[in-house]
């Protein structure tokens, strides 16, 4: 199981200056991402850049929280908040709702594969049959797969299994509230 902590990836500052991308993984490791995991800090308000052909999920780790709005769709999130799945053609506006936020994006090439992100419950065992699949902290967790110690995971940590399909994944020792999400990728059958 690979581990990257958010300390080992560089920022990137974004065209407009709204903020900075921290880029944690990229499937496949060569060539153009079909899969990109990141983590971004918002500092202003402004609209989203827009990828067109790729599915994505966003969810807010830390801070106040944003307002994403879609044409006539608004969506409040805040570190409660399940992940929001989206059109990445689509660019909303994002406006904070109090200060700077830190971030979470999962996106996909839609024509690459089938990608999945959701809240972990602390405890509760996360079955999937995605080969490749994630799992992301903003707090100190252990991670048991198959029932058994897998790893021991720092804050901001974001550990891979490439070989995970069928297993049984649970976070244990994870403080109360912190926020933690399961990322899953099953690339399309080759035609």
């Amino acid at each position: 199981m690979k581990q990257i902590g958010l300390d080992q990836a560089s920022a990137q500052a974004w065209r407009n200056g709204g903020g900075t991308t921290r880029e944690l993984f990229t499937w496949p490791a060569s060539g153009p991402w079909q899969l990109r995991i990141s983590v971004a800090d918002i500092n202003a308000g402004g609209p989203f850049s827009a990828f067109a052909g790729v599915d994505r999920w966003f969810a807010v780790a830390e801070g106040d929280g944003v307002e994403l709005q879609f044409d006539d769709v608004q969506h409040r999130l805040r570190t409660d908040s399940a992940p929001l799945f989206f059109d990445g053609a689509a660019a909303p506006g994002c406006k904070l709702l109090g200060g700077a936020t830190r971030d979470l994006n999962l996106m996909c090439q839609r024509d690459a594969g089938r990608a999945q992100m959701l809240r972990v419950q602390a405890g509760a065992e996360w079955h999937s049959a995605a080969p490749l699949r994630a799992l992301i902290t903003t707090a100190p967790l252990r991670l048991l797969i198959d029932g058994s110690p897998a790893a021991e995971l720092p804050a901001w940590t974001l550990a891979i299994g490439t070989q995970a399909a069928q297993q049984r994944w649970c976070v244990v020792d994870a403080a109360h509230a912190a926020p933690a999400w399961w990322m899953a990728f099953a690339p399309h059958a080759p035609a």
